[in-house]
């Protein structure tokens, strides 16, 4: 490896429900924009462009990119489910550690359409059908349950079963993320709601209700990736490197024995957080922000365990002691996370990098994490892939 890869610049296109945001190209435009600015560099210093985005056409990357300007550059364009946007991070910092670029733009964007998440193609094998056939046989039938809430929902009922999780738990993880998200202007659920209002909630599957799901959104994030050598070139202040970065898929453990957490990706998880904790000499303990993926409620109870934040079976005295926000042992998901941030499937992962940098830069305004140096980012996407970040400042 030549050098670490830095973050020069981050921006954000507007976060917005699927009936009032703007078409993708538009929000995408946004947030490359904002990233340039941000890392004070013309367009015509990016070497590669990495888009990422899961409903759209072919080149829509490309499309969105020519809204700023038509470099000539290679543009690839990158669908690996949730993951999708830190999967573009994952090439661009590749590109740029390997000494094939010096200067990268990773794009992540998703117009969304109402209504949950479901197959595109009715003709083809679906990705899930392994998923789907390894549900029915743990729970039988469920008609008319969205597969997300599904696969998610029995993971949440699993670990409740095996733990003794009270539903109240999942319920707080709902609570806090609406009271991150009001201080946080990019997200779009910011009204507080209290246990009550999570718990009465119509019900989903197993333990969750749908104040527990994320919900559709619409939305664009960016982020210039470089070298130390080009910042310092070019009097770029970029103080904050990739100090580590893991990416895995499944193994036959997530389907053999049927089991529905690690179904959702935990035994992903717990390998890419191991590889990024040791390639980078860093412990859990040590991290004091973190933003992970809560597509679910369940889904941050299982994350808490699989990145080594509180031990395996703990997580509910986890929430109950409040180690989970400010004041507690680590701050999760300042932004709101997906739950209350949004979930634009492309651009989640790209709006968790910049959440992190704006932390470790101390510009996060009210949701600053006083004296943050470290950071820790988890993206997950079904099918699979589990994208685990460490992001250092150096500087």
């Amino acid at each position: 490896m030549a050098t670490r890869a830095r973050i020069a610049g981050v921006g954000l296109g507007e976060f917005n429900t699927p009936r009032k945001s703007r078409s993708y190209d538009v929000i995408a435009e946004e947030a490359i924009r904002e990233a340039l600015a941000d890392a004070r560099v013309d367009l015509s210093a990016i070497d590669q462009v990495y888009a990422g985005y899961v409903y759209g056409d072919s080149t829509s990357g490309q499309n969105a990119l020519y809204r700023v300007g038509m470099p000539g550059v290679p543009v690839v364009n990158v669908n690996n489910n949730c993951a999708t946007g830190s999967s573009a991070l994952w090439l661009a910092r590749q590109a740029v550690e390997s000494g094939a670029s010096e200067c990268v733009l990773a794009v992540g964007f998703e117009q969304m359409r109402r209504g949950a998440l479901d197959a595109q193609w009715a003709d083809r094998p679906t990705p899930f059908d392994r998923f789907d056939r390894l549900a029915e046989e743990l729970h039988g039938p469920a008609p008319g349950v969205p597969m997300a809430a599904r696969y998610f929902g029995g993971a949440g009922q699993e670990y409740a079963q095996r733990y003794g999780t009270e539903p109240e738990t999942f319920a707080r993880i709902a609570v806090k993320a609406r009271r991150h998200a009001a201080r946080n202007r990019h997200a779009v659920f910011r009204d507080p709601v209290t246990v009550d209002d999570v718990l009465a909630s119509p019900r989903m599957f197993g333990m969750l209700t749908r104040l527990q799901c994320c919900p559709p959104t619409c939305g664009a994030a960016a982020a210039v990736v470089c070298t130390s050598d080009f910042a310092a070139r070019h009097g770029l202040d970029a103080p904050v490197e990739i100090a580590a970065q893991a990416m895995t898929t499944d193994q036959p453990s997530s389907f053999d024995p049927p089991d529905f957490i690690r179904l959702v990706g935990y035994d992903m998880s717990v390998r890419a957080a191991r590889l990024v904790y040791e390639a980078a000499g860093v412990s859990p303990e040590e991290i004091p922000v973190v933003e992970l993926h809560d597509c679910f409620t369940s889904n941050e109870i299982l994350s808490y365990e699989a990145l080594s934040l509180t031990p395996e079976g703990t997580a509910e005295k986890f929430v109950r002691d409040g180690d989970n926000t400010y004041g507690g042992r680590v701050v999760v998901n300042p932004s709101g996370g997906l739950l209350s941030k949004g979930h634009p499937l492309g651009a989640t992962g790209l709006a968790q990098c910049a959440e992190l940098v704006w932390q470790l830069r101390g510009q996060a305004g009210a949701r600053q994490v006083d004296g943050a140096t470290l950071a820790l980012q988890h993206n997950l996407g079904l099918g699979g892939a589990c994208v685990v970040s460490l992001y250092r400042r150096v500087g």
